[in-house]
């Protein structure tokens, strides 16, 4: 039996509705000796859940390495950006790294996950949960 393979027609959907938005803004790390590091991003898109930032300088920041997000405060009454990074700090994970620059050897940007609460669709799959919950 031949494996499932991903295509258009079949491509699994995403959790969250991408909007292309660019706002500067800062993510703040601890490297692997504790020091305090950040750089000036700009974000390319962005949804309830996730955003892809493009360093403005030189950056290298692991895979899967936890990072505070943060879209700069003159930029963060825009109708377009989710009501999460209109807040401030959101804690995020890289989970994606973008091809790699050959002029710096550094990433073009990087595929943030945000690590807030889902907001559910409706009130009827909330308490289709709560009900499968107290099945259980």
């Amino acid at each position: 039996m031949n494996p499932p393979t991903a295509t258009r027609d079949n491509a699994p959907a995403r959790i969250g509705n991408r909007r292309k938005v660019r706002l500067p803004g800062r993510l703040t790390w601890r490297d692997a000796g504790g020091t305090l590091r950040f750089v000036s991003v700009m974000t390319r898109d962005v949804s309830d859940v996730d955003a892809f930032v493009e360093c403005q300088v030189a950056a290298s920041i692991p895979l899967y390495r936890l990072v505070h997000f943060q879209i700069e405060r003159p930029a963060r009454g825009t109708g377009e950006l989710p009501r999460v990074l209109q807040a401030g700090k959101v804690l995020s994970a890289v989970y994606r790294v973008g091809p790699y620059k050959s002029s710096t050897g550094t990433p073009q940007g990087y595929a943030l996950r945000l690590l807030v609460d889902p907001v559910r669709s409706s009130a009827s799959s909330a308490s289709t949960v709560s009900t499968i919950a107290l099945a259980n």
